[in-house]
């Protein structure tokens, strides 16, 4: 799923592109990716865009008035920028937003058909797709302490609630907690003032050192190569691998369809994180499913 770094590199490139332009058409190729009926969406026609943002996951063209479409990827969707006359992306196509500049399609990879589109009237309404996690980047050590000790679970399932932090998912989470050197499945009440200092630090770090990095990859151009695995993340992904810190192997946590990437190393103090009580501990704490859904 595509998340902060990769959503703001969305917007950057997307908001010279259609920024006061006029949306002359959404086409709607899949049903089901509609999820509302009210506003229609024909009733954008003509409206140009004010401003692109971001919710969450959720990508949002602000077309003035508090009319608002919002574009959630979920697992498999992905945005493709096609200037006029260029062919359309391969792949199945869901919607398609016209302007003069060019076309952005709303792609989706698989079966599952996650990906969705919200048309949406006043603020109150685009306030009720926001989950309320606070913005990583923006909070201060206190705040982000706080949030985190809300409730008691794994960092692993705090950092990656939408209620309680915005943006971070399964990918920047495996990342971020190798760079504060602590366990996914260590308890947030248990952390010292110390950890969470480390924590806060490396979220703010991780997450604004790979926007930098897939600036510089992106350059001008509208990406193309959105994956939650990259060349140059440390753990995610890397099963198996050495630590670039210590050059022990990447060892995995899987439950269900959730997989999480840690050095033992580095983060457990050289303990594996595999036992009887792991699935127990899993099953009452990992990530819920249907998070995304509402995100």
């Amino acid at each position: 799923m595509p998340e902060l770094p990769d959503i703001t590199i969305y917007l950057e490139q997307l908001a010279p592109r259609v920024t006061a332009q006029p949306l002359e058409q959404v086409r709607i190729e899949r049903p089901f990716v509609l999820r509302t009926v009210t506003p229609a969406v024909a009733e954008f026609h003509g409206r140009c865009v004010t401003r692109v943002r971001r919710i969450g996951k959720r990508i949002v063209l602000d077309f003035g008035d508090e009319r608002f479409l919002v574009i959630h990827l979920m697992i498999a969707g992905r945005l493709r920028w096609r200037a006029p006359r260029e062919k359309r992306p391969p792949g199945t196509v869901l919607a398609s937003f016209r302007f003069p500049t060019g076309t952005l399609f709303l792609t989706e990879a698989g079966s599952t058909r996650r990906a969705s589109l919200h048309a949406v009237q006043g603020e109150a309404a685009l306030r009720a797709l926001d989950r309320g996690g606070i913005e990583p980047l923006e909070a201060t050590r206190d705040a982000f302490r706080a949030q985190l000790v809300l409730e008691n679970h794994t960092l692993k399932r705090a950092l990656t609630d939408p209620r309680l932090f915005s943006g971070i998912g399964n990918a920047y989470s495996d990342e971020i907690l190798h760079r504060a050197r602590l366990s996914p499945l260590a308890l947030t009440s248990r952390l010292t003032a110390d950890e969470i200092a480390r924590l806060h630090e490396a979220t703010c770090a991780t997450l604004q050192d790979w926007i930098r990095r897939l600036r510089a990859a992106t350059g001008e151009r509208f990406p193309e190569q959105v994956t939650a695995f990259r060349d140059g993340m440390a753990v995610h992904g890397r099963y198996g691998q050495p630590c670039p810190v210590c050059g022990a192997p990447v060892q995995r946590i899987r439950y269900a369809t959730n997989e999480t990437n840690y050095c033992a190393r580095c983060q457990t103090d050289g303990r594996r994180l595999a036992d009887r009580a792991l699935s127990r501990l899993l099953r009452e704490d990992w990530k819920r499913e249907g998070w995304e859904e509402g995100e």
